[in-house]
């Protein structure tokens, strides 16, 4: 049996034979459940716990900077989805410059200025999320006694201007088509999983092999980690027959038989995109994240509901699903209605009135 140490490290066996791994300077577990003793995600973990002391031991008390670095070493944000975490790092990364501003001089007019400076380099969405992670942020110190009120609980989000092009809009149907057929076959299955499955832009490229079985997709969001359980419809199953063979964990690969990344995918669809808009045969304004969109508005065209609209999406509330399908069409819906809600006024409540 190989012995490995682990420097600052204590790791020992409780009284009921279990392991158990501690950081020293810190006093926090590792859970070698999710991270095996020995294991590079055990390494990696344990990489992650001593920087997050020597960033709490480098900022300034009673600063911005210390707070995130006690945020970021509590399990509050160690419990958070992976993307989750990434996105919220992304913030973190932005507000550097700013980190040894004292938390008392944080007012509801300097968190103002934040979101919009933020709006002004990056865009609104990136300025609201901000000021979202802020509100988060001071709402978690608030309760632990390191500022006394929330200056962000109460900032409304920048909203989108009226002449501004609507981001991430629905795909048309003649749209849909004209990508599949102009899709090289390495492209078709990622496409088709957001576009039949509802699979975010990531989801969909990082999708393990054994997350199907059965002809059923069986996985969940790296975003909330919200359970997605549905049958495979025909035209993924189709696509999967015809996809070159690979070696990757993952279901897509690229043209080299490796996975794809976020970037790489990307990089991949835009000159596919624009020769299709060159062409007319696509309008503008498309994007992967659409295709969400998209499932969300032809469920909603359908008649369903926003719960299950929601659970094809793998959202935990019904909010974005609603947000999603905004545009449905109700025309099919209110086909039927208006009918019977004219036959309910004139034969039932409505009296007729005859001339003198």
């Amino acid at each position: 049996m190989t012995l490995v140490r682990v420097k600052g490290f204590k790791v020992f066996s409780d009284r009921h034979g279990k392991r158990r791994c501690y950081h020293r300077r810190s006093g926090k577990p590792v859970d070698l459940e999710r991270f095996p003793f020995g294991s590079v995600e055990f390494f990696v973990e344990c990489e992650r716990l001593c920087k997050l002391v020597e960033t709490v031991e480098q900022a300034k008390p009673g600063t911005l900077g210390l707070l995130i670095s006690k945020y970021r070493a509590h399990p509050a944000f160690g419990d958070l989805a992976s993307r989750t975490r990434k996105d919220y790092q992304r913030t973190f990364d932005y507000l550097k410059p700013i980190a040894d501003t004292p938390l008392v001089k944080f007012d509801t007019p300097l968190v103002v200025k934040i979101r919009d400076k933020a709006a002004d380099t990056h865009g609104r969405r990136f300025g609201n999320y901000v000021r979202t992670v802020l509100a988060l942020l001071f709402s978690w110190g608030r309760e632990r006694g390191y500022l006394k009120d929330n200056p962000a609980a109460r900032i409304k989000s920048i909203k989108r201007s009226k002449s501004a092009p609507e981001a991430n809009r629905p795909w048309r149907d003649h749209e849909r088509h004209a990508v599949l057929e102009a899709l090289p076959s390495h492209m078709i299955v990622p496409v088709a999983l957001m576009m039949f499955c509802g699979l975010d832009p990531q989801d969909a490229i990082s999708l393990k092999k054994s997350a199907i079985s059965d002809g059923n997709l069986n996985t969940s969001r790296q975003k909330t980690g919200e359970a997605v359980w549905v049958p495979l419809p025909r035209v993924v199953r189709d696509a999967l027959g015809i996809a070159p063979t690979h070696d990757a964990i993952t279901v897509c690969a690229n043209s080299r038989g490796r996975p794809w990344t976020v970037s790489g995918f990307r990089a991949s669809w835009r000159p596919i995109k624009k020769r299709l808009e060159a062409e007319g045969a696509i309008g503008s304004g498309l994007t992967l994240k659409g295709l969400r969109h998209t499932v969300a508005t032809i469920l909603a065209e359908m008649g369903h509901d926003e719960r299950t609209i929601a659970d094809m999406l793998g959202q935990k509330t019904t909010e974005m699903a609603r947000h999603y399908s905004r545009h449905a069409n109700k025309s099919k819906k209110l086909a039927k209605v208006v009918p019977e809600f004219d036959a309910e006024l004139n034969k039932r409540r409505t009296k007729v009135v005859k001339p003198r």
